[in-house]
């Protein structure tokens, strides 16, 4: 699944949009901040309001540039599911990918259940074990996932997790789901290995021999003193 994610979504695509949520964020808290003059816990219901919708119109910008098909009429492609969200949709005309905005209550939770959201997640049934004895179950070939953000509790304005998920066709818990600097990340798991340097005089590998050998002194022998000369 990864790897198709990977190779449906341009890594400037992500990087574009992390740059984007987190500017939005600031911009939501300064507005608020500077113009709403309203009480602490006033100002944070509509910091958070106009967070998401600030958003969301940069989300919709960003993916028109780089290709994205917006769902014309909020339909999801070859369904009748409708959708009252901006969601688009990678890949051509080979199975896709269906990319949607969510914030997180907390870093790796599911969003709040909504129709679009709903909707959304019956495209990835296939991705879930199950019996289908009548063959007549959901099959499309696009998968539906998610850009999901989480605010910072005590840090307004700020930004605690971006990840990208993919939630089961009933809505109960992930099936994939990575903060971003994991999901960009080529190679992670794979060791690091420098070049091999070849020895020079002195060294066996990476292990530099000394130059004078003390010799060994057995711990039982008592311990020698000096002589003013230097001499043991």
């Amino acid at each position: 699944m990864k790897d198709r994610l990977k190779r449906l979504l341009p890594r400037e695509l992500i990087l574009d949009l992390e740059d984007r949520m987190a500017a939005a964020a600031i911009k939501a808290f300064q507005i608020v901040r500077d113009h709403a003059g309203l009480d602490k816990k006033r100002g944070r219901e509509l910091e958070g309001q106009a967070r998401f919708r600030i958003m969301e119109q940069a989300f919709e910008e960003v993916c028109e540039l780089y290709g994205g098909q917006q769902l014309g009429g909020g339909v999801i492609p070859n369904t009748t599911l409708k959708v009252f969200q901006p969601f688009a949709r990678f890949g051509g005309t080979e199975p896709g990918v269906i990319l949607g905005l969510a914030a997180m209550p907390e870093r790796n939770k599911l969003p709040v259940k909504n129709r679009s959201r709903l909707a959304a997640v019956s495209l990835n049934c296939d991705l879930t074990p199950r019996l289908d004895f009548d063959g007549t179950g959901l099959k499309i070939g696009d998968i539906f996932i998610l850009f999901l953000f989480a605010r910072h509790r005590e840090r307004s304005g700020k930004i605690e997790e971006i990840a990208i998920g993919v939630v089961d066709s009933l809505y109960e818990q992930f099936l994939f789901y990575e903060p971003l600097d994991k999901f960009l990340s080529d190679g992670a798991d794979v060791p690091q290995t420098g070049p091999v340097l070849p020895p020079v005089a002195g060294e066996v590998g990476v292990v530099r021999l000394k130059k004078k050998v003390q010799p060994f002194v057995p711990p039982e022998m008592p311990p020698q003193v000096e002589d003013e000369d230097g001499t043991a």
